[in-house]
């Protein structure tokens, strides 16, 4: 259910949505719980972002970069630092939307893993939302690893029984052969009418997911993969509200906390587990 400004949201006859976006109004209105916004221009930025979310994530899939995990890794060395953990570290005097650009524009200079690439589909789509100017003053220092995120990206994860399009959902694959750990699981972009993207798998319905999973269980599985309930998402409010104000303002950043676990294809709740772990050391 959309509520804006504390009522139940009705569009307008100047609202003028294509077939992507009515899919996404639809899914928001009948979700279970409340999806609440300020105001209209704010539920409008959401509607658009998991619209470029859904175009980013199909830009991906037909470009070619290609999966790999940490210890493999490639990226464009004008625009980043390949860290020894596998990450990319934007370059000093780079743009940061520059540099997420030309994981599109140059793809066959990039490799990496499955939790990577929709943290970098989430940072393409809010760029194509907000255009460049607020991107680099929102994002200005970017690393890319796993399911780690600049703090103003507002990542969360909850549990659901249905999912919007433009959310990231999580294979989980417990059988997993354990000589190649890789296909532990697998993070998929919602496009909607029961389509996926995962990084490595393609673009592909629930059930065609789940099958590729399994033919990389161990000989003696007894399980099935399956999909689960955990869906993964920015927190839309946040851009939404610093583009909507944001004139030449300049706004103070911290650095998130960061852990390199070299644990390829994990979902987002395993990185927070793994990141807690670290912090209380």
């Amino acid at each position: 259910m959309i509520q804006v400004s504390g009522r139940p949201f009705q569009p307008s006859e100047s609202w003028k949505a294509d077939k992507v976006e009515n899919l996404i109004i639809d899914s928001l209105q009948k979700a279970q719980n409340v999806y609440s916004y300020s105001s209209e221009q704010e539920l409008l930025f959401e509607i658009k972002a998991r619209k470029n979310i859904i175009i980013s994530a199909q830009d991906m899939d037909g470009g070619k970069a290609a999966f790999a995990t940490f210890k493999n890794a490639q990226c464009n060395s004008d625009y980043w630092i390949l860290t020894k953990e596998g990450g990319f570290l934007l370059k000093r005097q780079v743009r940061p939307a520059d540099a997420i650009i030309d994981i599109f524009k140059n793809s066959a200079l990039y490799r990496f893993e499955c939790a990577t690439a929709c943290v970098i589909i989430f940072y393409h789509g809010l760029l194509q939302t907000m255009g460049s100017n607020s991107f680099n003053t929102l994002f200005p220092n970017l690393y890319l690893y796993s399911w780690h995120t600049d703090d103003d990206l507002g990542l969360h994860s909850v549990f659901a029984n249905a999912y919007i399009p433009g959310d990231v959902v999580y294979f989980n694959n417990p059988d997993v052969d354990p000589t190649i750990p890789w296909f532990r699981g697998v993070n998929a972009v919602t496009l909607g009418n029961d389509l996926f993207f995962g990084h490595g798998f393609s673009i592909r319905t629930e059930n065609k997911m789940i099958e590729g999973l399994n033919n990389k269980r161990k000989a003696d599985s007894q399980q099935s993969a399956y999909l689960t309930s955990l869906i993964t998402k920015p927190s839309f409010n946040q851009p939404a509200r610093f583009f909507s104000t944001q004139s030449g303002r300049t706004i103070h950043k911290t650095t998130p906390f960061l852990v390199h676990h070299n644990k390829t294809s994990v979902s987002f709740k395993h990185y927070l587990v793994e990141l807690s772990y670290k912090s209380k050391l």
